[in-house]
């Protein structure tokens, strides 16, 4: 009998992912819907396929302020929040209520490092954790008994430890000295000149990490690339504090406190009532059904 599974689900990557998978959905009275209704249909189809035993969707509180700190345009290239979108948020919320499912944000705190923390402590007590995000950050998180499941990666099986390795060339243990020297545009993280994914993946293949890469620097054939790489140490340095999750930063949430409990159906289908959800009306009455094995 496998462990009971723990889902840990990027709340505002999926909330941007629904609302511009569907352009355009009102409820009755006008209201823009497309955000809530994709979001709805995408947790329904996550808890399809793993049938977790607890689950929680995590926000982003806000920027850490160390990583601001250490480098004042971190996510600064980001447009605020459409308001269509941040007006379908509070329904988002409320149909989180409704399922019973725990949602948790908290000023200060980024949605990447509370998920970190919650990750350990889920597979430290035994269950099997998947995280449900595109974000590149969590790659650094697989292996053992902790999974991701990339809502860009149409086969919806979960990432393991060598499906990090196949993607990017490198384990799950290397990825933040990777993304160092790479560099993360959605984060506005600039990477070593002239390094791409597989420059940086052959350096730390030879190399085994920076830090083996910067007390062997002269082996570095190439003399622009070696340039390069020390011209840029401190940069590349900065970038692993901001790149490496932070699993401390995790306030104390239970996990009994994330245990799945049977959703109130008087609430959802007011809800569904009210924007309008007629399909969804109809599913209520149908029990969900998992999937075969994920891993």
């Amino acid at each position: 009998m496998s462990a009971p599974r723990l889902l840990l689900v990027d709340g505002h990557g999926y909330a941007y992912r629904a609302f511009h998978a569907i352009r355009a959905l009102h409820g009755p009275d006008g209201s823009p819907t497309n955000a809530i209704y994709g979001f709805v249909k995408m947790v329904g189809r996550l808890n399809s396929l793993l049938a977790p035993g607890y689950q929680a969707v995590v926000w982003d509180g806000g920027l850490a302020a160390e990583r601001q700190a250490a480098l004042p345009e971190y996510k600064q290239q980001r447009p605020p929040m459409p308001a269509a979108l941040e007006q379908q948020l509070p329904g988002i919320m409320a149909w989180l209520e409704a399922m019973r499912c725990a949602s948790l944000l908290q000023p200060g705190v980024e949605a990447d490092d509370w998920i970190a923390g919650l990750a350990a402590r889920g597979a430290a007590a035994g269950l099997e954790v998947v995280i449900a995000s595109s974000d590149k950050d969590f790659m650094q998180l697989v292996g053992g008994q902790v999974g991701l499941l990339n809502p860009n990666d149409r086969t919806e099986k979960i990432w393991t430890a060598d499906v990090v390795r196949n993607r990017t060339g490198v384990r799950p243990d290397q990825i933040v000295d990777w993304l160092s020297l790479v560099g993360d545009a959605s984060d506005n993280i600039p990477g070593v000149p002239g390094i791409g994914p597989k420059t940086a993946a052959q350096l730390l293949a030879r190399f085994g990490s920076v830090d083996g890469l910067y007390a062997r620097l002269d082996e570095v054939d190439s003399d622009k690339l070696r340039r390069s790489l020390q011209q840029s140490e401190p940069e590349v340095r900065r970038n692993q504090n901001l790149i490496r999750l932070k699993p401390e930063a995790c306030p104390e949430v239970g996990l009994e406190s994330l245990r799945v409990q049977p959703p109130d159906t008087h609430r959802l289908r007011a809800l569904y009532e009210q924007w309008g959800f007629k399909s969804l009306l109809a599913e209520l009455a149908q029990p969900a059904t998992a999937q075969g094995s994920l891993w």
